[in-house]
């Protein structure tokens, strides 16, 4: 609202009554609010000004368009004029009529159209080849691959047996070994390997040239003793095979391997006499047994 400023004139004494004047300020938002309504006046005629340049702009445009267009539809039908008049009279030159031009175009066109069908079907037909050809290399490719993979598979198979026979004959080393090692050599040292308890020991005497005593699943036999040098040959027959061991010495360890699972058999001749030899068959615990008549 306007806001009401009274102002009141004083008269000099004597005359009359004071008069006062009512006087009307208006507030500074009002002028505020006058001036941001004509910025957007100014404003909105200046963007229609310019939107009328635009669609001026645009229908000049337009209209020089139409012109470009009817200049060009007009040069293509001269051309096609051109172009009649001009096969009109190639066929009076070589006596040909309209029809006879027109099927011999439709003849060309036709002939053309066959071609470029022709070229783009070989076209397919060779890039159909040629990717033929690349799924095949690839296939190739990855057969090589695969046949590289069973290669390294088997020479990784290879070193892990090798390997595994390695650590075998170290094993079988270390057990021939620690075998030899434990060596007895009359009844008092067999007495004190049996009382350890690690392998079981089955003593024996062969006379020379009797029959093979069987010892479990082993057989023993010999052929020759030589009382002088201590010497002898013993037959071993174990897993149907025959093993001839010959000129052997007195507390030597002659170790093979028998049974399903191969283990490590040790047999120790400690005794020889004119016709006999005697000693003993060291066996793993888990070895099958004799037989008990």
């Amino acid at each position: 609202m306007a806001e009401v400023v009274k102002s009141v004139i004083t008269e000099p004494r004597g005359e009359r009554a004071p008069e006062i004047i009512e006087m009307h300020k208006v507030p500074a938002w009002m002028g505020a609010l006058v001036t941001i309504a004509f910025l957007l006046t100014l404003v909105t005629v200046t963007w229609v000004y310019m939107l009328q340049n635009h669609i001026a702009s645009t229908e000049s445009k337009l209209a020089q368009a139409n012109s470009e267009n009817a200049q060009l539809k007009d040069a293509l039908e001269d051309t096609n004029l051109r172009l009649k008049a001009q096969g009109r009279a190639l066929g009076d030159k070589v006596g040909l009529t309209q029809k006879q031009l027109e099927d011999k175009s439709e003849k060309l066109v036709a002939e053309d159209k066959k071609a470029i069908a022709l070229a783009a079907k070989q076209q397919q037909q060779r890039q159909a080849y040629t990717e033929q050809q690349v799924a095949a290399v690839q296939t190739d490719v990855q057969g090589v691959k695969t046949d590289v993979s069973a290669m390294k598979s088997d020479v990784a198979t290879t070193q892990a047996e090798q390997m595994a026979i390695k650590k075998s004959v170290a094993r079988v080393a270390s057990g021939q070994d620690e075998l030899g090692e434990k060596i007895a050599t009359n009844s008092r040292e067999l007495n004190v390997l049996k009382h350890k308890g690690e392998r079981t020991f089955y003593q024996f005497a062969i006379e020379r040239g009797a029959a093979p005593i069987n010892l479990g699943t082993i057989k023993l036999s010999t052929t020759k003793v030589d009382v002088k040098n201590n010497k002898f040959t013993l037959i071993i027959s174990s897993d149907d095979k025959r093993i001839e061991k010959r000129d052997q010495t007195l507390n030597q360890a002659i170790t093979f391997y028998s049974g399903k699972d191969p283990q490590l058999f040790e047999v120790v001749v400690n005794g020889i006499s004119k016709k006999m030899i005697a000693g003993y068959l060291s066996v793993p615990n888990d070895a099958p047994k004799p037989m008990v008549p």
